[in-house]
């Protein structure tokens, strides 16, 4: 039932987005994989090298989320209601819901008063996720200003 307050994640979405994370940090893994062999590395260009940077943060970024989804997909839901009572604060005197949110990646514990915590999902997951997203789009920027200047600059040229 979608209202159930104690509702975690939906274990379907669990399932897609492991498989998906999977599928995608596979591809990323050889795709930088291949980029190492000596051919290619000789050929390599500022541009080519932020743009491998970027990709770099996604499939890191990729892992990262992956094992935040096995904590939650590794933790039944008994155990996650005991870990919700173990960390409740002083003063709370009941929980009144279990949440749980795909981005950011965690499994929350709702208190009467609002202020609630996280469980399961370790706490450094979504600060180096935040951190990873930043390095890709940085790398992603500089590789497409590095692309762009290196075409104007053959155009000019030739």
């Amino acid at each position: 039932m979608a209202s159930d307050p104690w509702r975690g994640h939906d274990i379907g979405g669990l399932f897609i987005a492991l498989l998906a994370g999977a599928a995608t940090l596979m591809g990323l893994t050889v795709y930088l994989g291949s980029r190492l062999a000596p051919d290619t590395f000789r050929r390599y260009t500022p541009a080519r090298v932020w743009r491998d940077v970027s990709l770099a943060a996604v499939a890191a970024g990729a892992a990262l989320y992956l094992w935040g989804l096995l904590h939650v997909l590794l933790t039944d839901e008994q155990e996650q209601a005991e870990r919700c009572e173990l960390l409740r604060p002083a003063g709370v005197p009941e929980l009144v819901g279990l949440r749980g949110d795909f981005v950011p990646l965690r499994l929350v514990c709702e208190t009467p008063d609002g202020h609630d915590y996280n469980v399961v999902v370790p706490d450094y997951i979504n600060p180096l996720l935040t951190v990873l997203l930043l390095l890709a789009l940085a790398g992603a920027t500089a590789s497409g200003l590095l692309h762009r200047r290196q075409r104007t600059f053959t155009r000019k040229k030739g």
